[in-house]
């Protein structure tokens, strides 16, 4: 049998690691049933142990209760061992905290940012520079490049990999994601299952959802939200845009408040986008509905029907109502 023990200053409340003039392990004494030399012994129980199991289904039927608690101890399983001819060790761990009970949220949160300090330890040790250990969280698996920057108050949660040279501003929340090389994502930036290649910037306040992915050199900007989408290499979303169910080609421009109108109460529908096409602010994409190269809409259009190569729409016009319309219902 193995215990793994600890050495406290002040062992009141712990189970006390009893030894022989040898210094065997011969028994642990629980707090209460402790006499006052017992009472002294700053070797303590963690409560972790290893024993073969064949031995439980001699001993746990033989446990009493005959204590001051009136519990039953898995605590004598080590006098049981002892009288059985086994020989019982100990190892200590290499830090307290490695063994801290935890019986209080207060506890449990101690732990956490003990936890959370090693890991901003560890990427440092890495090459990354983590501006402040004690404001950033991992929750998860993370994987990071030398020569990344993390500002304050980031947080990762399940598996995310991220590469060389990345600058995160403060407040970002990425999870399983991936982030390419020479990536800048500005301030209160959430990404979310996605990926995003090299060099490529995103925010500040922009939301990237699940399945989007930008390839290289993509800009996103303030207010952009994105959602099962492609974009292309060197296009831009730069402002209070919302591209959802989408695949936007290279080199494209996505005017400010554009939108992908993609849900009509419902079905999703996709918006297909080419390359190097000029998109104007405040324009609504209704889907399906293609866009091809080099096209334009003009601000403030309403594209229904799709746009060929090199033409520009434009939609307006006295406004009309439409009297008695059905409204597609699930």
């Amino acid at each position: 049998m193995v215990l793994i023990t600890q050495f406290v200053d002040n062992p009141h409340g712990y189970g006390r690691i009893c030894r022989n003039d040898a210094g065997q392990v011969v028994a642990i004494v629980e707090q209460k049933d402790a006499n006052e030399a017992q009472q002294q012994i700053k070797e303590v129980n963690t409560g972790i142990l290893a024993v073969d199991n064949r031995h439980l289904h001699d001993w746990l039927p033989k446990l009493s209760n005959d204590n001051a608690q009136g519990e039953y101890y898995l605590t004598d399983l080590v006098a049981m061992a002892v009288e059985n001819g086994f020989e019982v060790n100990t190892m200590q761990a290499h830090h307290d905290y490695e063994v801290q009970g935890v019986n209080s949220k207060t506890q449990l949160v101690e732990l956490e940012r003990v936890y959370q300090t090693n890991r901003a330890l560890q990427l440092l040790e890495q090459g990354v520079h983590v501006i402040d250990p004690a404001r950033i969280d991992v929750r998860g698996e993370l994987t990071v490049g030398a020569e990344t920057f993390m500002d304050v108050n980031c947080v990762f949660e399940g598996t995310n990999v991220i590469g060389k040279g990345v600058h995160i501003e403060p407040n970002c929340l990425i999870k399983n994601s991936v982030i390419g090389d020479g990536v800048v994502i500005k301030a209160n930036t959430l990404i979310e299952d996605s990926t995003i290649e090299n060099d490529c910037e995103l925010g500040p306040f922009a939301r990237i959802r699940p399945q989007t992915h930008l390839k290289e050199r993509v800009k996103v900007g303030n207010f952009v939200e994105t959602k099962k989408s492609t974009v292309g290499v060197g296009s831009k979303v730069n402002h209070l845009s919302y591209i959802g169910d989408a695949d936007i080609g290279e080199n494209s421009n996505i005017g400010a408040g554009t939108i992908t109108c993609n849900y009509d109460g419902v079905n999703k529908h996709k918006t297909i986008i080419g390359n190097e096409v000029r998109i104007g602010s405040n324009s609504s994409l209704v889907a399906p509905v293609v866009i091809h190269d080099r096209a334009t809409t003009g601000a403030g259009t309403v594209v229904r029907s799709n746009v060929e190569r090199e033409q520009l729409a434009v939609s307006g016009g006295k406004q009309k109502n439409i009297s008695g319309w059905k409204r597609p219902e699930k």
